[in-house]
């Protein structure tokens, strides 16, 4: 006898979801559909189970639980309390909030002090992150996430980076362990995001990168920021200065596709901004790279503070309503800046010449007089299709290369010698003095970075190249500043432009019959020898030529330089000032001392002075 056909379609069973039986009244939190004790379907969430009220409970003779209408009220779409966290920055409590969303799994820390206020903001934020809560139900939820007390405690902070633990935390992902999570007040965006592949990275860009100096310099400087505080070499920058459309911001780019999406709304940054946004900036890419583009954009006033704010890693102090200090924003990274200006040009036009430390801590780089502007090597294009495909192939493939190269760093035991390995790259940057030695730590490190790299097998260049390049550019600027005292060169470069500016309109032959009444706000007399005019200044006019420094670290300067031409002798010392009779004393009346400078030792300071000679 044959077995009568049976439909396909009735042979697929749909399997009845789990049943729970919880405790009532009580939370319950689901992550797939569940059916309750009497058999009715519960969609995924939270949950409030208890019974309902009925005729008998308003008369006070409640019914047996088992006869009793059951109540389960829908909250919100999934959301578990996973652990207590306690923030490693200022000691503050949240918790851990695992969120199932339509569009996946996602974890946040849910700070406690937002149970202060309506938690409206944390809504905010959930409902940002896919979270689905009943518009009636909002208080219930909060109570729900309160009444949550998890076992599990786990360490949060709100910078990126290295953590105390030894771990690097990414908003993210924790490379190292497991035990912190990256803590973020909901609003801010996800810099460290990560489209494309590190192959197509790797072949499209760095491989470019290669022949490149600026451009493998670009890729050390954001590669090194997890390596300054092992190695314990102090943050700051690199300036590259160039003409407009010359290649500085596709290095840029490819330094913060590094990390992230190197655009403007990503990784990238500008320096259109306040000295607290800055900070705030700087903070959120603890460990990595700030890339700022455009000094132009920023106000000359605020340059200098600025670069010492970066370099320095801390922010300035502030205090809430309550007169309590807040907690300063700190930092340790490196900068890879870019502009059409150096710093100190740019600090110029304030009307303040730029400090020696400031342009210390942003070292100017020739990136607009190479063979191709920023390029040296464009691997047979011409610039402006090298341009193009560079900058295309970061737009499609970035956020790979950074957390890739602290994997590699965490599974060895390479922190372990890692100052050992620097001591070896510093030692090839010859400094003769401690103001060119931290610069040289600067480009040690970032060759460092690079060479680790290589060695990973993360960056396609010949073993060698990163620190060749560094090396480089790091005597390329030598070349340009000189040896000595950077504030030396600014006090000699400064006198030397004041001259210039004034040598005719505030200072007069100092062996003239009469004064010059033409001469106005007077800062000094000439005096004419066969080879030469030397300048003879009295104290307040070399004061103001050289302003923001005392006359005494002025008159060093200019006695390092061999560049006081002439004393006076009192008594067996040798003076800084030689005495004058003036126009018009007829020989009587006081003579002062004044100070006779040489400005033809003062040329040198005025060349290296600047930054767009090429080498």
């Amino acid at each position: 006898m044959s077995q009568p056909e049976t439909s396909p379609l009735a042979l697929v069973v749909k399997p009845e979801p789990p049943t729970v039986t919880p405790e009532r009244p009580g939370w319950g939190v689901y992550d797939r559909w569940m059916q309750n004790e009497k058999g009715a379907r519960l969609k995924p969430g939270v949950y409030w189970h208890s019974y309902r009220r009925t005729k008998e409970d308003d008369e006070d003779e409640p019914s047996g639980d088992g006869e009793r209408p059951l109540l389960d009220d829908w909250i919100a779409s999934p959301v578990f309390v996973e652990a207590r966290t306690l923030n490693s920055d200022d000691g503050s409590e949240g918790r851990l909030l695992r969120l199932v969303t339509q569009g996946g799994d996602k974890e946040w820390v849910l700070p406690m002090e937002v149970f202060g206020g309506s938690g409206e903001d944390a809504r905010r934020s959930l409902f940002a992150l896919g979270v689905v809560i009943a518009l009636k139900k909002r208080g219930r939820f909060m109570e729900y996430l309160l009444d949550q007390q998890p076992r599990q405690t786990l360490a949060t902070t709100s910078r990126p980076g290295w953590h105390a633990s030894g771990v690097f935390v990414l908003p993210k992902r924790t490379i190292g362990g497991d035990g912190v999570r990256y803590q973020s007040s909901g609003r801010s965006p996800d810099l460290f995001r990560v489209r494309g592949e590190l192959a197509q990275w790797q072949s499209q860009v760095a491989a470019r990168c290669r022949g490149n100096p600026v451009l493998t310099l670009a890729v050390g400087c954001a590669l090194a920021g997890p390596l300054l505080n092992l190695v314990k070499v102090n943050g700051g920058g690199v300036h590259l200065v160039g003409d407009s459309s010359k290649g500085k911001s596709l290095a840029q780019l490819i330094g913060a596709s590094v990390w992230g999406d190197p655009g403007p709304a990503g990784f990238g940054a500008s320096w259109c901004m306040t000295k607290n946004g800055l900070e705030i900036e700087a903070a959120s890419r603890n460990d990595t790279l700030l890339s700022l583009d455009e000094i132009k954009r920023v106000n000359p006033k605020d340059i200098q503070e600025m670069a010492y704010s970066l370099a320095n890693g801390c922010g300035k102090g502030t205090m809430t309503r309550e007169r309590e200090g807040r907690q300063k924003l700190a930092w340790r990274l490196l900068t890879l800046s870019s502009g059409e200006r150096s710093l100190s040009e740019h600090a110029a036009l304030s009307g303040d010449p730029a400090h020696a430390g400031a342009e210390l801590r942003m070292v100017d780089v020739n990136a607009g007089t190479r063979p191709h502007g920023a390029f040296d090597d464009c691997h047979g294009m011409d610039g402006a299709s090298f341009h193009r495909a560079m900058t295309g192939a970061v737009g499609e493939h970035y956020g790979h290369l950074g957390p890739a190269f602290v994997e590699r760093l965490v599974q060895g035991d390479d922190r372990d010698r890692l100052l050992e390995a620097f001591a070896k790259v510093r030692a090839q940057f010859q400094a003769d003095s401690a103001q060119a030695g931290r610069v040289a730590d600067r480009f040690a490190v970032i060759a460092l970075a690079g060479e680790m790299a290589i060695a990973y097998g993360l960056l396609p260049w010949p073993v060698g190249t990163s620190l060749a390049d560094s090396l480089l550019l790091y005597r390329e600027w030598l070349e340009r500043v000189g040896s000595g005292s950077a504030e030396d060169r600014q006090i000699l470069a400064s006198l030397a432009r004041f001259i210039e500016r004034h040598g005719d309109s505030r200072f007069s032959d100092v062996h003239a019959p009469e004064t010059d009444s033409r001469i106005r706000d007077r800062a000094g007399y000439w005096e004419d020898e066969p080879s030469r005019r030397l300048f003879l200044f009295n104290t307040s006019g070399l004061q103001e030529a050289a302003h923001g420094f005392g006359l005494a670290r002025i008159v060093t300067a200019l006695d390092t330089a061999g560049a006081i031409a002439k004393r006076d002798i009192e008594k067996g010392q040798k003076r800084n000032t030689k005495k004058y009779t003036l126009p018009g004393g007829n020989g009587k009346g006081r003579r002062p001392g004044l100070y006779v400078i040489d400005p033809e030792r003062l040329e040198m300071a005025s060349t290296n002075d600047n930054p767009h000679t090429g080498t």
